[in-house]
């Protein structure tokens, strides 16, 4: 997942690699492979490249998406899915790592610390301060497993 606009900036530009580096192994003569290299190789490297292409548009799209205002909210079925949102929610208001920062009263390299370990350790009193600092509304639903 992009998280910042450095982030956005590299994966972009190794996106451009990676399309030039597929054009440049499709136009080679597969005649001219070694001996001992199997005939398949070509093609199952043409799909590695093809599918790291394909994976790094859509963490560009999907950034871009949240940067834009195109994506405004995200449905969790789990606890373990709320770094994601709360990550989500500070690109979807167009806050930086060092705005929220500002907002919540901690150093730009914390925010960055939680958001590369999604949030692992923060307190639930923390992770409502930040949701908060983001303008986070959650709706819950919790339903209860019946005793057996």
């Amino acid at each position: 997942m992009i998280t910042n606009e450095r982030e956005y900036r590299i994966t972009k530009t190794e996106l451009t690699r990676f399309e030039e580096g597929l054009i440049a192994h499709d136009a080679r003569d597969p005649r001219a492979l070694p001996p001992n290299v199997d005939p398949g190789m070509p093609q199952l490297m043409h799909n590695a490249i093809a599918g790291q292409i394909e994976t790094l548009r859509g963490q560009i799209n999907h950034y871009e998406q949240l940067r834009d205002g195109h994506i405004t909210g995200r449905e969790i079925t789990s606890l373990r899915e709320l770094p994601t949102a709360l990550i989500e929610a500070r690109i979807a208001a167009r806050l930086t790592q060092r705005q929220l920062a500002q907002r919540i009263g901690v150093a730009e390299q914390q925010i960055q610390r939680w958001e590369a370990n999604d949030y692992t350790g923060v307190n639930l009193d923390r992770l409502q301060t930040i949701a908060d600092a983001l303008g986070v509304q959650m709706h819950e639903t919790i339903t209860y497993s019946s005793a057996a």
